[in-house]
């Protein structure tokens, strides 16, 4: 294994000890009690099985069956999640047949951040997904399953419900995919359009239709943002069923893969005689979490995730912060260009190798560990081979992938890379903390150092570029866009503009307290910069005019202000009016106390401390 993977491995377990020591402490003594309906009065399981059919009553009352949990993030807003409506029916299906039961536990919320970028329901999303945590933790509590299955996708879905389910951390879980849509016109074509749009040059009908080529049926998005990273993510974790991230949602290989889970659970419940039980605590340690900040690197995921899975690892009593996220990637390659980092969709990703492939080239590079227990067994390899064909019986049927890739141009070997480092860079300087997604940036735009330009809304900025006044070199900040000031909005509609300014030869780039996610593209953004502007952080301090120092290479963000002046300086405020606007409407005002007690991005914008 490589030596980087085993320091930060184990500067993360030292540091974790007593956090981690008091969470398994707490999962054995919660794994230690009677089974649910043997340990409940008899009106709360009368209650608890009330709506069975009179067989499943029978079963999990009298012939004590396994019971399993669903909880699933339906809804027909997302088009990720849409497929999973006729999945409780499918799980029950195969369940019986296996002598088991189920029950949906609950739904969580699912919003779609598609829909609401750069609006106002923006600014929910954030805090979604402890939303989404907490509504976890409401199903689950009934505290009758033996194992429970977890349905989601997207954004802050995925991040939500792992997290809830690690505060029911002795419990075993399984998480199910649906795949993603079919590939509509490419990316890079989309982005076109929106740029011509941001330029006027085409009309609202124009970039409709582009959208709506992209954008066009059930599954997920196929361009490689957050949601599609969160499949990447729970391959490496060993949470999936190997290989289920990436299949079609109408492919028969599909509901195998859904039939495949069902079983799963049940093998790693603890009720099936000679397997042991393996609660998601347990599975979830700290190589784990390594393992899926390199997955991240090696493909050129989501920013989101440094965000993420600061509150994912946290849940599992793991601390970690963006200087490890920083470390690995000094050492793990790139091996995948997936749109916003490259030109392919997740659909070519999945047929050029995809997960698999990546997961092996890094195991047998030793940038992962292979030792780690996963809901397919006691190892992460697994996870290499694809599924490709539903037997007679309806098994699932999967083959070692070839050691060639299958589209160099979409993913490589650890051999012959990309790039020699995973592209996400730690950025510090008199402006604070900050993250660099560089692997879409071109080499000679990782340095930029130009006159700042400061606004408070994204739509000033937007105003000002369609007015002609960004025609320049020029760092465009926008600040009090952190969780304190308005729950930290993706600021995505600022890329096409930018790219319109790179485009015509102008250095630019972005800083902002805010966030960019999956879509961070070939414009360097410093995003999440803390401390966040509303908390004091010194973005506050910073005027118009200055320059300001944004370096990838040296891992600089600073303005380049005498030191004497920048420590006089005082700290601008948000206007008053403006932080009215962002405090009420569209259910804004019920996240008011998420808000004031959100801790900040590099310590995963948690609300629950």
């Amino acid at each position: 294994m490589h030596s980087t993977l085993i320091h930060v491995t184990e500067r993360i377990r030292e540091r974790s000890a007593k956090l981690r020591g008091d969470y398994l402490a707490r999962i054995a003594k919660m794994s230690g009690r009677q089974r649910g309906f043997e340990r409940m009065g008899c009106a709360n399981v009368a209650h608890a099985v009330a709506a069975l059919p009179s067989n499943d009553k029978f079963r999990v009352v009298t012939e004590k069956a396994p019971h399993i949990g669903v909880v699933t993030s339906y809804n027909d807003m997302l088009s990720a999640h849409q497929p999973y409506e006729g999945y409780p029916e499918q799980i029950r299906i195969e369940a019986h047949r296996l002598g088991a039961t189920v029950q949906v536990a609950g739904g969580v919320p699912a919003m779609c951040d598609g829909v609401t970028q750069g609006l106002p329901g923006m600014e929910l999303s954030l805090f979604s997904r402890d939303t989404i945590a907490m509504s976890t933790a409401i199903a689950l509590t009934h505290d009758v399953f033996d194992a429970a299955l977890l349905l989601g996708i997207c954004d802050k879905i995925v991040p939500g419900l792992l997290i809830g389910a690690l505060h029911f951390g002795h419990l075993p879980c399984v998480f199910v995919p649906a795949g993603p849509m079919s590939s509509g016109i490419t990316n890079s074509d989309k982005a076109k359009v929106r740029e011509l749009y941001a330029q006027g040059k085409v009309g609202r009908d124009e970039l409709l239709k582009s959208e709506s080529a992209a954008y066009h049926g059930a599954g997920t998005c196929t361009f490689y943002g957050t949601a599609n990273s969160n499949q990447m993510l729970l391959e490496a974790m060993g949470l999936h069923v190997p290989g289920s991230a990436f299949v079609h949602p109408h492919d028969e290989l599909r509901t195998a893969l859904t039939r495949e889970a069902v079983g799963t659970a049940l093998n790693i419940s603890g009720r099936v005689q000679g397997q042991a039980a393996r609660p998601i605590g347990q599975l979830v340690d700290e190589r784990s979490i390594v393992n899926a900040m390199a997955a991240l690197l090696a493909t050129g995921g989501s920013t989101n995730h440094l965000i993420h899975w600061v509150a994912v690892a946290r849940s599992a009593g793991i601390l970690i912060d963006w200087s490890d996220f920083s470390e690995l990637s000094g050492v793990v390659p790139l091996l995948a260009r997936v749109y916003p980092n490259g030109s392919a969709d997740v659909n070519q990703f999945q047929a050029a190798g995809g997960p698999g492939f990546v997961i092996r080239e890094l195991l047998d590079a030793g940038l992962m560990h292979e030792d780690v227990i996963s809901v397919a067994g006691d190892s992460l390899r697994p996870y290499t081979f694809v599924p490709t064909a539903v037997g007679q019986g309806g098994e699932v049927k999967r083959q070692a992938l070839p050691a060639a890739s299958g589209d160099e141009g979409v993913v490589r070997t650890a051999a012959a890379p990309f790039s020699a480092t995973g592209g996400l860079q730690l950025l510090v300087g008199n402006l604070g903390r900050a993250v660099i997604k560089v692997s879409a940036v071109p080499e000679d735009r990782h340095t930029v150092e130009a006159p700042c330009r400061i606004f408070t809304t994204q739509d000033a900025m937007q105003d000002a570029f369609k007015a002609g006044e960004l025609e320049r070199d020029v760092i465009v900040v926008v600040r009090f866009q952190g969780p304190h000031a308005n729950g930290m909005p993706e600021l995505h509609k600022l890329t096409p503009p930018l790219a319109v300014l790179q485009g015509k030869g102008f250095k630019v780039a972005l800083v902002t307290d805010g966030r960019m996610s999956g879509a961070s593209g070939k414009v360097p953004a410093a995003i999440h910069v803390s401390p966040e502007a509303l908390a004091g952080g010194p973005l506050a301090r910073l005027r118009d005019g200055d320059v300001v120092r944004v370096c990838a290479v040296t891992g600089t963000l600073a303005a380049l202000v005498d030191e004497g002046e920048w420590a006089a300086r005082e700290v601008a405020t948000l206007d008053p009016a403006e932080a009215e606007v962002n405090a009420h409407g569209l259910g804004r005002e019920l996240f008011a106390g998420l808000r004031r007690n959100v801790l900040t991005a590099e310590e995963g914008a948690i609300t629950w401390l």
